[in-house]
């Protein structure tokens, strides 16, 4: 590892974090070393890492000393935040300042932030087309990854990284087919005839490390990635077809998804409106070709649909 560049990879277990270690570990002669950073240095997810062939470190996002010392010696690091742990924009801009702060201190000379727009941008808070959440926001979970932008721009080297709709959600999280009362399955989105960016995250973890090989020429640049710009009854034909069985797109209005019984639903429908009422705008900053010239090996919805159907829950 001496004779190589270490990338310091913040959610090193998660999912971009482990698309990136993954896409390091499987280039043994690109001239770059994987250290992942997880809270928790044992376990099955820090073992297979560690097997794998990364170096396992313990850091704390919460804890400035643990990342300065998880981010020393290292060449780059790529930093993220969660929203889904805490529900809390405040909490990811904490976050943020912690890793970029770290990341100056430790002498880091390329960070790539993953982020998302600051959708305050395009929709203030006085605008009342979409509701404001907790007095500041307007899509939690975008406005505080975008707000904290400058806290690694004014800091250290950085190249922002702006993502898409993870495909996996479907998988994961709750966005895959459902059935509906007459017993068809449906993915349900206010998005109308609008297209909704997606990739796969394995993609997200390649370009990355496209960027970081990149070097100098992607510092103080914005990145945005998608693998493929679909509807939602062209993303519903494509899954059709995929599992064997017809699923619909449910398009509901923005206040009706806002209103569904889960954990985060207000910030959802009111980023799905962002994307549906800016949707020039979203798909425009994600060029795909862009994303192809960087990651070649770039999944379209069909081709990772081959892969990962048999994978998505049929509710």
């Amino acid at each position: 590892m001496a004779d190589r560049k270490i990338i310091a990879v913040v959610g090193a277990t998660g999912a971009q974090g482990g698309a990136l270690v993954q896409a390091i570990l499987a280039d043994p002669n690109g001239g770059f070393a994987a250290r992942a950073l997880t809270r928790k240095t044992t376990g099955e997810k820090a073992d297979a890492l560690r097997k794998a062939g990364a170096e396992v470190v313990a850091a704390d996002l919460d804890d400035v000393e643990s990342l300065v010392k998880a981010f020393t010696g290292a060449h780059g690091v790529f930093a993220l935040t969660n929203f889904w742990e805490h529900f809390s924009a405040d909490k990811e801009i904490e976050q943020a300042r912690n890793q970029a702060e770290a990341a100056k201190r430790a002498g880091v000379r390329h960070v790539v932030w993953s982020s998302l727009e600051d959708t305050r941008k395009w929709i203030p808070l006085s605008d009342d087309r979409m509701p404001t959440l907790h007095g500041k926001w307007k899509v939690a979970h975008f406005d505080g990854k975008g707000e904290a932008d400058k806290e690694f721009t004014s800091r250290v080297p950085t190249t922002i990284l702006l993502t898409s709709f993870y495909w996996e959600n479907l998988i994961y999280f709750g966005a895959g087919p459902a059935k509906g009362p007459d017993g068809t399955l449906a993915i349900t989105m206010p998005m109308g005839d609008k297209k909704l960016p997606g990739i796969g995250v394995n993609d997200i973890g390649k370009t990355a490390y496209a960027i970081f090989k990149g070097g100098h020429r992607f510092i103080g640049k914005t990145v945005a990635i998608a693998g493929e710009h679909l509807t939602g009854k062209q993303m519903a034909e494509k899954l059709s077809k995929a599992i064997g069985q017809p699923v619909r797109y449910n398009d509901v209005p923005p206040e009706v998804y806002r209103s569904f019984p889960f954990p985060g639903a207000d910030d959802m429908g009111n980023m799905f409106q962002f994307k549906r009422d800016f949707n020039d705008d979203f798909v425009g900053a994600r060029d795909l070709k862009v994303a192809r010239e960087l990651n070649p090996e770039l999944q379209t919805f069909d081709q990772w649909l081959k892969k990962n159907a048999a994978k998505i829950p049929l509710g």
